[in-house]
């Protein structure tokens, strides 16, 4: 038994679904299935019993589910005392679409003033895991967009963003000054991986499962991607057009579709004094108009 057969493991008992668990850890299923199945075999027992519409948790499962998740955290905790027993502290940044640019090298300074021995290192996020991470443990701070389900997670707005189609230099909306949502209806849209989450799919209008036809994305580079080779529309934040402009590809300005409000999160009851004082630089650098503060669905 290793780490990350726990890691995977936690990850389907919490969905109950394999898809949406390969989704949350950005993995295929096949691997995923087959490594839950190893330690199933390691163990002896079965853990979960599955049917087409999803999985529920065994009697072992369920024990082994609250035996891993305390192993897991154990394993954090331990980390993170190793970390401060050398006197340094990587502070670890999930940003998702494009949100990474709040950070700056104002904040830069002022970190470093007040955190010396401290670094910070970014990991830029799948785009069908709002959270940049932080669900999976897998960074400290997340700078990434609304909405999505922030429960357990604490969500400060910077600032907001307009929107804009991104569509194909050759579609007549091309030439257009600017359009509506109207425009894009009957056109192929993206579509995010199973397991999204519903919200963040909803905003960025992105086809559902039921689309098979639908070009499946998991970043910006693979939105162009089809917007060029089949000829695929969706929505990006404004600066993508300043970032990402490309042959073949037109953004154009949306009239009627609310902004995105980019956020610095983090999780509940955060006690790292190196993560809350990283979290106070970015949301005190004035780096955006909104503020706003809450835990759930914002």
């Amino acid at each position: 038994m290793d780490l990350r057969q726990l890691r995977y493991f936690v990850a389907v008992a919490e969905e109950l679904h394999f898809g949406h668990a390969a989704a949350r850890l950005h993995m295929s299923q096949p691997p995923l299935s087959r490594r839950v199945r190893e330690l199933e075999e390691e163990l002896d027992c079965l853990l979960l019993v599955r049917s087409p519409r999803g999985v529920r948790l065994t009697d072992s499962g369920r024990v082994l589910l609250d035996e891993a998740k305390e192993i897991l955290e154990r394993v954090e905790r331990t980390k993170e005392e190793m970390r401060h027993s050398s006197g340094h502290r990587t502070v670890v940044v999930g940003v998702v679409a494009g949100a990474g640019l709040a950070l700056d090298v104002d904040m830069r300074e002022v970190f470093s003033r007040r955190q010396p021995q401290a670094a910070v290192r970014v990991r830029e996020c799948a785009l069908s895991d709002p959270s940049a991470g932080l669900r999976t443990g897998q960074v400290d701070v997340a700078l990434t967009r609304l909405p999505f389900d922030t429960t357990g997670l604490v969500a400060q707005v910077l600032y907001e963003e307009p929107l804009v189609a991104v569509v194909p230099a050759t579609d007549p909306l091309a030439e257009a000054g600017q359009v509506g949502l109207a425009d894009l209806r009957g056109r192929t849209a993206f579509r995010l991986p199973p397991g999204t989450d519903e919200q963040w799919r909803d905003f960025w209008l992105a086809s559902g499962p039921d689309d098979p036809d639908a070009p499946v994305v998991s970043t910006v580079g693979e939105c162009l991607h089809a917007v060029v080779w089949r000829s695929a529309v969706g929505l990006l934040p404004a600066a993508a057009a300043r970032r990402h402009a490309m042959a073949g590809v037109s953004y154009v300005p949306l009239t009627d579709h609310r902004p995105s409000r980019v956020v610095v999160a983090w999780r509940e009851g955060e006690v790292d004094r190196t993560v809350l004082d990283f979290i106070d630089v970015v949301v005190g650098s004035g780096s955006g108009s909104g503020s706003g503060s809450g835990s759930g669905s914002l």
